[in-house]
C-alpha cells in the first residue's frame, strides 16, 4: 500500500509540469547578497543542499563557476542541473532566501540575518531559435580560474565570462578543458537567462494587462 501510496504522489507531481520545459534541465545561479560572511556561508548551505537534494533524486550537477567568499563561504556559484523535470522541480527555488542565526562569525554571538538569491532558467542543449542574441550585444572575457575555487572546478586557463549588455547579465564557464567549449557552454546558459528575462517581462506585462479588467460591478461603473 505504502509504494502505491508513494507511486501515485509521484504521478500526482508529474501532473503538475505542464510548463514548455518542465522535463528539462536547469541552469542554476546562487548570488550571496546583504549579511556579509554569513551571507556567503548561507550560499554555500545552500550550494551543499542542492547537491544532496539532486543525489537523492539521481539528478547530476555540473558546476561550471565559483567564486569563492572572502572569509568563508561561496560569493556566488553557477551550475547545470541535469535530470527528468529538473527545471519543473528547481523552478519553485528562484528567489531571495533568507537565514536568521546565532553568527558563528559574531564574537559577540549576535543574531544575523543572511540573503542569498537564486535564479533558475531552462537549459537548451543546443542553442535555440526561440530567443536570438546578437553577437554585438556580447562581451566575452577571458581568464584564468585559480584559487581555492578549484576544489570546486577544474582550473584551466581559458576560462571564458561572457555579460550581456543591453541587460547586464553574466554567465561564466570555467570547467571545461578548451576556451572553445567554455565558450559554447557559457552561451547556452546566457541564452537560458536571456529566455528567462524575455518570459518574465511577458509574464509582467500580461498581468498588467489583467489587472487593468475591470470588474463589472460596483466601483467600476464609468
Amino acid at each position: 500500500v505504502a509504494t502505491a501510496a508513494g507511486r501515485f504522489d509521484t504521478l500526482e507531481l508529474r501532473s503538475l509540469f505542464t510548463g514548455e520545459h518542465d522535463d528539462g534541465d536547469a541552469v542554476c545561479h546562487i548570488q550571496s547578497g546583504e549579511g556579509g560572511t554569513d551571507a556567503q556561508d548561507w550560499a554555500e548551505m545552500l550550494m551543499r543542499m542542492y547537491n544532496r537534494w539532486a543525489d537523492r533524486r539521481g539528478f547530476e550537477v555540473e558546476i561550471t563557476a565559483v567564486s569563492e567568499g572572502t572569509e568563508a563561504g561561496l560569493s556566488n556559484v553557477e551550475f547545470i542541473l541535469k535530470g527528468r523535470h529538473a527545471y519543473g522541480l528547481m523552478q519553485s527555488e528562484h528567489g531571495v532566501h533568507r537565514l536568521v542565526r546565532i553568527s558563528p562569525f559574531n564574537n559577540e554571538g549576535k543574531r544575523q540575518t543572511a540573503f542569498s538569491a537564486v535564479q533558475v532558467a531552462p537549459f537548451f542543449e543546443e542553442v535555440s531559435d526561440e530567443i536570438e542574441i546578437d553577437e554585438k550585444d556580447l562581451r566575452i572575457d577571458t581568464y584564468r580560474s585559480s584559487g581555492a575555487g578549484g576544489q570546486h572546478v577544474n582550473v584551466t586557463d581559458s576560462a571564458v565570462r561572457i555579460t550581456h549588455l543591453p541587460t547586464g547579465l553574466v554567465t561564466a564557464c570555467q570547467n571545461e578543458r578548451s576556451q572553445h567549449q567554455n565558450k559554447d557552454q557559457a552561451l547556452k546558459m546566457m541564452q537560458a537567462k536571456v529566455y528567462e528575462v524575455e518570459m518574465q517581462r511577458r509574464n509582467a506585462e500580461k498581468q498588467v494587462q489583467e489587472s487593468n479588467k475591470s470588474d463589472i460591478g460596483w466601483g467600476s461603473q464609468i
